[in-house]
């Protein structure tokens, strides 16, 4: 019996104390000076220097007063008291300062945020281009030069006759063979074939790959058509050249009968072919 009532006196005097605390505590938090300094610190007003002033016959009677804010506080308080609103929260106080500046970095580092993902989606898609292992799945190639470099691409890499060559007449290309013409062919086309080949197979970026293809494209149409051209030259000189060895074959055999200038053989030549010209 008497440890209980040890127990419950113990227990009584702990809430006891505890609550009286707490008083204290509160008053101590809400103390009106302590208000005024808090509305101080912030942007509510600037003054309310509690505690009062009293006088009794023009003598300061407010011992806390003149401790605090009188002839015997500190020389800081009375400056502090006497000098400018340097409250941190007003309109212009630092603490706003600091607080607008916060919030112009914060958009500034959204808007380099913004930027740098625009940047990185720009490189992500300008990289989808830039490789070579992307480079069939490209719309413009698949609209034109895919189409356009087609006989490029199909034609041999090492033609050894008439047919692969382009040329209907074999005589054309016996002539151009003996005379070195395909060899020059044969080299323009070993450009042609390599810059199509680099084009296809290097990373590069996306415009400097289509100049390349452009410029493939306007020397292979060259090369086809000075192939067409020989083709057509090679032909009208192995009958204009057929044609005059039987005219000075046949000019030998009657060369005592109605035998023909140079002039007359030129003449009907010409006539022969003028509609080719």
């Amino acid at each position: 019996m008497k440890m209980t009532t040890l127990r419950f006196c113990l227990s009584a005097s702990v809430l006891f104390s505890i609550h009286t605390f707490g008083q204290f505590t509160y008053k101590r938090l809400y103390d009106p000076s302590i208000v005024a300094q808090e509305k101080r610190m912030v942007f509510q007003r600037w003054g309310d220097w509690r505690p009062y002033p009293k006088y009794f016959l023009g003598i300061q009677t407010n011992f806390a007063y003149a401790t605090v804010w009188g002839m015997w506080a500190p020389q800081r308080n009375r400056d502090y008291k006497n000098g400018e609103d340097i409250r941190p929260l007003k309109a212009n106080g630092q603490e706003t300062q600091r607080y607008a500046m916060v919030q112009l970095q914060k958009q500034e580092a959204e808007k380099i945020k913004k930027d740098a993902d625009t940047i990185h989606k720009r490189g992500v898609q300008d990289f989808a281009h830039w490789t070579s292992a992307t480079v069939s799945a490209d719309p413009l190639w698949l609209l034109y030069y895919k189409r356009m470099l087609k006989p490029l691409h199909e034609f041999p890499d090492e033609p050894g006759n008439a047919q692969e060559w382009g040329f209907e007449k074999e005589e054309t290309y016996n002539t151009l063979l003996a005379t070195g013409g395909i060899a020059i062919l044969k080299e323009r086309l070993d450009l042609l074939k390599d810059k199509y080949k680099i084009s296809r197979t290097v990373d590069m970026p996306r415009g400097k790959r289509f100049l390349m293809y452009h410029e493939t494209l306007i020397g292979w149409r060259k090369l086809s058509s000075e192939i067409r051209s020989y083709e057509i030259k090679g032909g009208l000189y192995l009958d204009y050249f057929k044609l005059l060895q039987k005219l000075k074959n046949t000019a030998s055999l009657f060369s005592g009968k109605n035998f023909k200038t140079d002039r007359e053989i030129a003449e009907e030549v010409m006539n022969h072919y003028k509609h080719q010209f």
